[in-house]
């Protein structure tokens, strides 16, 4: 998953489990903080998760980290650059994830049906990571924050009475690590938007949205 521009109004559809005309393989399943693979690996398998959290993340020379994407429930990973793995992949929870022979997505290799649905999945991939680029390079750390908690509040957010409350597996430095922003200033928009009563954060890892019209607003640049 990565942060694309909100779109008013709308709730986004859960990702379907990829159909295949061929028997697929059995889940793979993970312990919190284990990895699938890492950076440079050999691609032989793609992934799409069937539930958990997973999180991709790459490192500089000098250590600093970047994450990359969060792969949720419907979410395909593992995408190749030149046959290798460009990011570590970890788990954040307990996850499952339905493996797929790479194969199926560079031939066919019989199961056309797959072939069309992977392929599909990969330039939605490449549509998503150019939104989060613009957002990267041109929204405050208001407005990103406020997109983060939007698109992850429409994908696996939960009604709550009168709100819609999100869980958050990642903490501050992933998200941190995700929007371009330091930890700090995560934590520090975070109180912002509690002290605003646009959110309220119950034990760190749930949000609880109690204005969601501002929220979305602040995510479009619409108010201050």
């Amino acid at each position: 998953m990565y942060v694309t521009i909100p779109d008013p109004g709308t709730i986004a559809a859960p990702l379907a489990p990829l159909a295949s005309s061929t028997p697929k393989p059995a889940e793979a399943r993970l312990r919190p903080g284990a990895f699938l693979y890492y950076e440079g690996d050999k691609v032989d398998w793609l992934y799409q998760v069937t539930s958990g959290v997973v999180r991709l993340t790459r490192l500089l020379a000098d250590g600093r980290r970047q994450v990359i994407a969060f792969g949720y429930p419907g979410d395909i990973i593992g995408f190749p650059a030149d046959g290798q793995h460009h990011t570590d992949c970890e788990t954040l929870t307990d996850a499952r994830l339905q493996p797929f022979r790479c194969a199926h997505l560079e031939t066919g290799e019989g199961d056309p049906v797959l072939h069309s649905a992977l392929l599909q999945a990969a330039l939605r991939e490449i549509s998503a990571m150019q939104d989060h680029f613009m957002m990267l390079g041109r929204k405050s750390a208001t407005e990103k924050l406020a997109s983060f908690l939007c698109v992850l509040t429409d994908r696996v957010g939960e009604d709550l009475g009168n709100y819609r409350q999100v869980k958050l597996p990642m903490c501050r430095s992933d998200i941190a690590d995700f929007l371009g922003l330091t930890t700090e200033t995560v934590s520090r928009t975070f109180t912002q938007l509690r002290k605003s009563k646009i959110i309220a954060i119950d034990q760190s890892h749930t949000v609880i949205i109690q204005k969601p019209t501002a929220l979305l607003g602040l995510s479009l640049g619409d108010l201050d």
